[in-house]
């Protein structure tokens, strides 16, 4: 079993239009209610992948209730905190014609130190049966930078693996605590460290001497339609798959996660789990929910997959 922690639960409400015209009546020909929140959105791609997962997080409220109706419907087995107050509503504006999407964020739930203290039991009741845990997203108001630090300290304490995406002050509290696997996108990882460079490559450098200077196993950024970068213990590899249109691109990082998990879980080495983690990447744009996956659309994709180490890219 993969245990995902969400710190900052999400609806995401997906709506359909041809296009946004500003100052004009637009309609929506369908619209779909989907798990949002990184560590519920991992937890949702393990599904599609045939995985066993138990999702924690904080919810409340109408939306807090339609979320977990969400995930049990795909067999999630969820361990919801409950609070006061309202889940999060992300409506995520998803223009066919442009095959481009925008979030309208609405709400926000905040925590205290009891509700983390919660969370963090709920952790520890679920670690002896874990694999591997998973813990995702930007944290709530009330929520202290160290959580994902805590969370990874927790988790090793046990003898479980742990994997870590996360940007800003909590990601780079975390590093101390030396997450398994530490993984974010190429803006945010940019963002995160105070970098500049446009290219590829000045992202690859930077994420390789980070990747000497905190002593990590691995870190992986994801990199649009440039693929995923892993900066392993084995040296660094790029990993692309063929471009898809998409129908709803959100979670697609979060796909990769979840396809990381379950190849590391079965013993791949890290350049046959970076060749399903770009097909899975792939596959979770082809479907209408966030981080949705089907098999079927995985297994079509992965023999076009290209992994190279990336010396031999440049």
């Amino acid at each position: 079993m993969i245990l995902t922690m969400t710190a900052n639960a999400a609806l995401d409400r997906v709506i359909f239009i041809d296009e946004f015209r500003p100052e004009t009546t637009m309609r929506a020909p369908r619209f779909s209610e989907c798990a949002g929140g990184k560590g519920f959105d991992i937890a949702v791609a393990l599904r599609g992948l045939g995985q066993e997962t138990t999702a924690i997080g904080p919810v409340a409220g109408y939306y807090g209730q339609l979320l977990v109706g969400v995930l049990e419907n795909y067999g999630i087995a969820v361990e919801p905190v409950w609070l006061p107050g309202q889940t999060r509503l992300a409506n995520v504006i998803v223009e066919t014609e442009r095959a481009r999407h925008s979030h309208v964020m609405i709400g926000a739930l905040p925590v205290t130190a009891a509700d983390v203290e919660l969370l963090l039991t709920r952790l520890e009741t679920h670690l002896p049966a874990a694999t591997w845990v998973a813990a995702a997203g930007s944290l709530p108001a009330g929520m202290p930078t160290s959580f994902y630090r805590t969370v990874t300290e927790r988790a090793h304490a046990a003898g479980k693996p742990v994997l870590i995406d996360a940007t800003g002050a909590p990601l780079r509290e975390t590093l101390s605590a030396r997450p398994e696997i530490v993984k974010l996108n190429r803006d945010e990882f940019m963002d995160t460290f105070g970098l500049s460079g446009h290219e590829l490559a000045d992202a690859v450098a930077a994420a390789e001497a980070l990747h000497r200077r905190a002593a990590l196993e691995t870190l992986v950024l994801t990199c649009g339609r440039e693929g995923l970068i892993a900066v392993t213990l084995e040296g660094a590899w790029q990993a692309q798959a063929p471009v898809q249109r998409a129908v709803n691109a959100a979670g697609a990082g979060d796909a990769a996660s979840a396809a990381i998990l379950w190849r590391r879980t079965v013993g791949d080495g890290w350049v046959e789990t970076l060749r399903w983690a770009a097909a899975v990447s792939a596959a979770s744009v082809m479907t209408e929910c966030t981080a949705d996956v089907r098999l079927a659309d995985v297994e079509q994709l992965l023999p076009a997959v290209r992994v190279q180490a990336w010396d031999s890219c440049r």
